[in-house]
């Protein structure tokens, strides 16, 4: 189904055609001036040099020609030269209504669907969750939906930190511990016990202590990299360790991104990787891409354009040992050999923008992808307290994300109890409901790559630009079309009639834009977008319903219009949220 502004700016171009003009000044915008019309189009004062016409000699010309228009209803020529543009009644409901028949709500799934991987999450095995955690995989899913939902295939891979000196570190301080264990035994030839030695709870005490020991005691830290080194070369106990850690410590992540509705198609590592690295950095030798530099390995990817220094991209360290950078474009070499991605999108920290530069860089100088590939960093801010300091617990270290959830879930309870007579079950679970609503609006609302500040008053707030202010919205129009069916109230096969207030215009106005908004959402990776459309869409439905007779009007055919428009409005609501990933409770 055609955008509504396409079908506008096809008609503005045939009567630029049939005033003698160029098609290509007919481009047609949102008006910046919705107090006058509600499309414009400006291309008569681009027109006027070409044509050496005055602009509003040029716009008139164009206004003749659409007397007779079945789209637009007022059309004005305004000095200097611009053309105000107001759709017709009839226009907007009939496209409203295809809207409705549609069950994607008018929006094409792509032509060329093509094959994207996101690389969001990127937790830390061994490790809880924390706040630093959060807006990749809320950022990271909400982009994955909105891929999927303009068509394209799309996987979402978690990315796990499962290699390096961690893994040294957990092997080393498990040793100390119980060295009865077969894994540290050299000589052992038997089958390696299929249950873990630790549980997840053991295995977030045994990381933070080792890492402790290894800042204090310089023997220590050398034994967990030497612990570390044995691990990489493969030898069998530490290999069958580090498949018990990946074992507890993925079913424990498994379920706390559960409760955020986050949901990866792979669950690959780091360690996946390892495999490519030998072959990898072999043929950029071969292709005198890698050299030595002070006993590193390297690549230079410097181009003429930078106008600041690019560093070289290293490969190995003077001992052998990979970096992140290693590991990062051997599991390039993994994704286009398993997976063969028309686009990698990485959502990460914006802070690392200068990694994944050299790892792009490197990745297209030594043929690690194909040339129209393309490689995407989507950077994002930080999470801030009210202090404007990256977001911190009461005594000052790093929350850990199910209790900031817990923390939510409890605000909004109290909320959920205070606003209606409630059971108490329903209570908790509307809570979770519209408290992920809270943290995760709360964080989408924002260009990804902007720092905010994390809010717990406002974000569970049901009043203003929130999660639950949106819910709100949904259940009140659920609320209505409940009574309507209630009293034996039935809208099926009813159309969407022509506005009878500016209004229900305007509710009607936002609602054409649904396949515009997905449209650049996907183009742009920007939930932000679908979260500022939908807030309009909430406020004008909320300024619709306060001044507008719904259920109370006699004229039947009216009732079950406004009925249908409210349908309407909540499909397209409850689409969006689910692509920004969360749901609407039935009452709240």
């Amino acid at each position: 189904m055609k955008k509504i502004l396409e079908i506008i700016t096809e008609e503005i171009a045939a009567a630029f055609k049939a005033a003698g003009y160029d098609e290509k000044y007919a481009k047609v915008t949102l008006s910046n001036r919705p107090d006058l019309c509600e499309y414009q189009c400006n291309g008569a004062m681009a027109a006027a040099k070409e044509y050496h016409k005055a602009p509003i000699q040029i716009a008139e010309g164009v206004v003749k020609a659409l007397i007779d228009s079945k789209i637009l209803l007022d059309v004005q020529a305004v000095t200097p030269g611009f053309i105000n543009l107001k759709v017709s009644a009839d226009f907007l409901s009939e496209y409203l209504n295809k809207m409705s028949e549609d069950n994607r709500l008018g929006y094409e799934k792509a032509k060329a669907p093509k094959t994207m991987m996101i690389d969001y999450g990127g937790p830390n095995v061994a490790k809880p969750l924390h706040v630093g955690h959060l807006r990749s995989a809320i950022i990271g899913e909400s982009v994955k939906r909105i891929a999927r939902f303009a068509g394209h295939h799309v996987i979402g891979d978690v990315h796990l930190g499962d290699w390096g000196l961690q893994m040294g570190l957990i092997i080393l301080e498990l040793k100390g511990r119980k060295p009865e264990l077969p894994y540290f035994d050299p000589d052992y030839q038997g089958a390696y016990p299929e249950e873990a030695p630790f549980t997840i709870a053991e295995l977030e005490e045994i990381y933070p202590t080792a890492s402790a020991k290894s800042k204090k005691e310089e023997a220590y830290k050398e034994a967990a990299m030497q612990a570390t080194f044995e691990l990489q070369q493969g030898r069998a106990g530490y290999q069958a360790l580090l498949k018990h850690i990946l074992q507890v410590s993925v079913s424990d992540l498994k379920k706390n991104y559960k409760k955020l509705q986050v949901d990866f198609d792979l669950w690959k590592g780091e360690s996946d990787a390892q495999p490519y690295i030998p072959e990898m950095v072999e043929a950029m030798k071969e292709k005198g891409l890698a050299y030595e530099s002070e006993g590193a390995l390297v690549v230079d990817i410097k181009e003429e354009s930078d106008t600041k220094e690019i560093p070289p991209c290293m490969l190995l360290k003077s001992d052998g040992a990979s970096l992140y950078t290693t590991t990062d474009l051997a599991t390039i070499v993994e994704r286009m050999k398993l997976y063969h991605p028309d686009e990698i999108v990485y959502v990460v920290d914006k802070r690392q923008e200068m990694h994944f530069i050299q790892v792009f860089r490197c990745a297209r100088k030594c043929g690690l992808v194909e040339p129209d590939t393309k490689l995407t960093f989507l950077g994002f801010g930080t999470m801030n307290g009210k202090d404007g300091r990256p977001f911190k617990t009461r005594e000052g270290g790093v929350m850990r994300l199910e209790y900031l959830l817990s923390d939510i879930n409890e605000e909004m309870l109290k909320k959920v109890k205070n606003s209606r007579p409630m059971a108490e079950e329903e209570a908790v679970d509307v809570a979770k409901v519209v408290g992920l609503s809270a943290v995760k609006y709360g964080d989408l609302s924002n260009q990804a790559s902007k720092d905010y500040i994390f809010d717990v008053d406002r974000f569970t707030s049901s009043e203003g630009n929130t999660g639950p202010y949106i819910l709100y919205t949904i259940v009140r129009i659920k609320s209505i079309l409940k009574k309507y069916e209630e009293t034996g109230g039935c809208a099926d096969g009813a159309l969407i009639r022509a506005f009878e207030n500016e209004n229900e215009k305007a509710l009607m106005l936002l609602l054409t834009r649904f396949n515009s908004v997905m449209e650049t959402a996907y183009e742009e990776l920007a939930p932000h977008k679908v979260c500022a459309y939908i807030y309009e869409i909430a406020n004008a439905f909320n300024k619709f319903y306060h001044e507008t007779t719904i259920l109370g009007t006699e004229d039947e055919t009216l009732k079950k219009s406004r009925i249908q428009l409210l349908v309407l409005s909540k499909r397209v609501l409850e689409t969006c949220i689910e692509l920004l990933g969360f749901e609407a409770p039935e009452r709240m």
